[in-house]
């Protein structure tokens, strides 16, 4: 949005905060953008300076949501398109080569692209047509995860990051852990903690949390939770809390078997400057520990009070 359309107040505070981020004052800076979050605005930082839109701004025509229906398929696949067009072409080949034996479909948010994703597509001899999402500007993390997930038509929607490469059929081992009913998050990669502030990866079966390259969820459980808190701009921790939000509404989240990925470069860790993404990091464990830092009543394996 025009910085000269936003309201007054919202234009104060987003100057206050350009006053600390000139001054690396970063503490201030980000509990002035917690200030906007709490207001419905959303900041936009760049090269030329910060302006801020509204929380979750929609797809051009976005409609009624399909996650008010009924389910239509079996599975949505969603990713999301940004700056790495191989990375989405590598990973739309494996899927072609191994599409899901099940009616599905594939979401994929075009989050502020910086290039064509119909061309990648079309080049990736797919077997059905994707629904593209194409967001009016550049959304944080959360913000377009979720909305992909209320655009999701399946009985489980699978997050995937386009970090992997589909090398076989990964989702009918996903959907085999839903034939649980009490599981609403399943997945192939895992965690668990004995205090709620270090996790481990864990072997499968049940975890404390499923990391979001690859987090399935039931449409029950998306529709307890209604998605990611939008205040994670970044992807790091997004992923433990929604897993306990999932598993504190009553549902249990369980790691896969090893599925068939390989694992390439992944961009939104390592596109990242170190200091930036480790300050990113900090924050959003900060912002899950302010959510269930006090809750061992959700840790599978609590260690014993001193």
């Amino acid at each position: 949005m025009p910085s000269g359309a936003l309201p007054p107040d919202v234009r104060r505070l987003l100057d206050a905060r350009t006053e600390a981020r000139d001054a690396s004052d970063w503490a201030r800076a980000d509990a002035l953008r917690e200030e906007l979050h709490d207001l419905g605005w959303q900041v936009e930082d760049g090269p030329d300076g910060s302006t801020a839109r509204p929380i979750l701004a929609a797809v051009d025509e976005p409609g009624e949501e399909p996650l008010d229906r009924p389910p239509t398929v079996r599975a949505s696949l969603q990713v999301a398109a940004e700056d790495h067009a191989n990375d989405l072409a590598r990973f739309l080949r494996g899927l072609s080569a191994h599409a899901p034996p099940y009616a599905w479909e594939l979401v994929i948010v075009a989050n502020g692209p910086s290039f064509e994703v119909e061309e990648v597509v079309r080049s990736a001899g797919l077997p059905i047509d994707p629904v593209v999402l194409e967001t009016r500007d550049r959304l944080g993390w959360a913000d377009a995860r979720t909305l992909g997930l209320r655009q999701s038509s399946g009985e489980v929607t699978v997050l995937l990051d386009t970090s992997l490469e589909p090398t076989g059929d990964f989702v009918t081992p996903i959907l085999a852990a839903f034939d649980d009913p009490t599981v609403g998050l399943a997945g192939g990669w895992g965690v668990s903690s004995a205090d709620g502030r270090e996790f481990e990866d864990a072997p499968p079966g049940e975890v404390d949390a499923i990391e979001a390259y690859c987090l399935a969820i039931r449409r029950e459980a998306l529709r307890a939770v209604g998605g990611f808190d939008p205040r994670f701009r970044f992807y790091r921790n997004a992923d433990l809390d929604l897993s306990f939000a999932v598993r504190d509404a009553g549902w249990r989240a369980v790691r896969t078997d090893p599925l068939p990925f390989e694992r390439h470069e992944h961009r939104g860790w390592t596109s990242v400057a170190p200091e930036e993404r480790d300050r990113l990091s900090k924050r959003n464990f900060y912002r899950f520990l302010d959510h269930w830092g006090d809750r061992r009543d959700l840790l599978l394996h609590p260690a014993a009070d001193e």
